[in-house]
């Protein structure tokens, strides 16, 4: 298995795409890649809700995980973000990620049908045993229709050996204190929650997974800094000074939103894949304001 060790800023890159042809622009998504490894970032995560996954075919998504993977060349760890409705699927992918250097996989059960534990247990089993790399179990019952407990996610950490990550995006701190407690502080866990963030850095997450150094660059690697060196103060101001922009991003839909803040930054993204429009007009002056104030 890759030992490589994952922490800290896992930032997420979206998918960029061409106002004239649709097809994903490749130019465009190295060129936020080394916008992002220059903010700090400490690993890479491709293929997320920012990154419209659940948008592309799979030629698309092929395509973003294996140039990601060969672009950060080793900069940093390179996370592919797998969600998929059939276990076949979702090991497919799996296998591709790790055939093309994937440092690690993010999965999550991405279900129509409410999953039981049981067979929850079976699709991570399922994957796990196809590959060689990591797994970071990823709990986000507002976007996959599943909520696995923390006694449960802390069993399948158990029981299924490639899986030693948890990210929680609940947005229930609780959840962050019960996985430390009863895992002993022994299983790392991740924040997914942008507007908890300072909450979950002092709760012993091992890092926070987020979209933001895309518009506000290295600000939440500062944050996690401040709290590492124990500055409590000095964390809270910079937590504070950003909070408004990551439940902005949030709300206004992450690609949308953050597609939006790129172009006013001189990186044409595209536009967010229909049925996802673009953000409106009124809230994009909203965000230009925002930006402009923080950075």
């Amino acid at each position: 298995m890759n030992n490589k060790k994952i922490t800290g800023i896992i930032a997420y890159t979206i998918t960029p795409f061409s106002k004239e042809t649709g097809s994903v622009d490749l130019e465009i998504l190295y060129k936020t890649i080394d916008q992002l490894i220059e903010t700090r970032a400490d690993a890479i995560a491709a293929l997320g809700s920012a990154g419209e996954c659940a948008y592309l075919n799979n030629e698309e998504w092929e395509l973003v995980a294996e140039k990601t993977i060969k672009y950060v060349s080793g900069r940093v760890p390179v996370i592919v973000g797998i969600a998929e409705l059939t276990t076949k699927e979702a090991v497919k992918k799996a296998i591709f990620a790790n055939k093309n250097g994937a440092d690690a996989i993010m999965l999550s059960p991405w279900s129509y049908y409410k999953l039981t534990e049981d067979e929850m247990f079976d699709h991570y089993e399922a994957v796990a045993s196809a590959i060689s790399i990591p797994i970071m179990l990823y709990n986000n019952p507002a976007t996959c229709g599943v909520d696995m407990s923390p006694q449960f996610m802390l069993s399948m950490v158990d029981k299924i050996k490639n899986i030693t990550m948890i990210k929680e995006s609940t947005g229930d701190i609780q959840r962050m204190h019960k996985i430390y407690a009863l895992s002993k502080g022994t299983v790392p866990f991740f924040n997914g929650c942008n507007y908890i963030a300072l909450e979950a850095l002092n709760a012993g997450a091992e890092g926070w997974c987020t979209v933001a150094p895309n518009l506000i660059g290295d600000l939440p690697k500062k944050l996690l800094s401040e709290v590492k060196h124990g500055t409590a103060e000095k964390a809270k101001d910079i937590f504070y000074k950003q909070l408004e922009l990551l439940e902005f991003i949030v709300k206004g839909g992450l690609a949308s939103t953050v597609k939006a803040g790129l172009e006013m930054k001189g990186i044409e993204a595209g536009f967010a894949r229909r049925p996802l429009k673009e953000l409106p007009s009124e809230k994009k002056i909203i965000l230009e304001q925002m930006m402009s104030s923080i950075c």
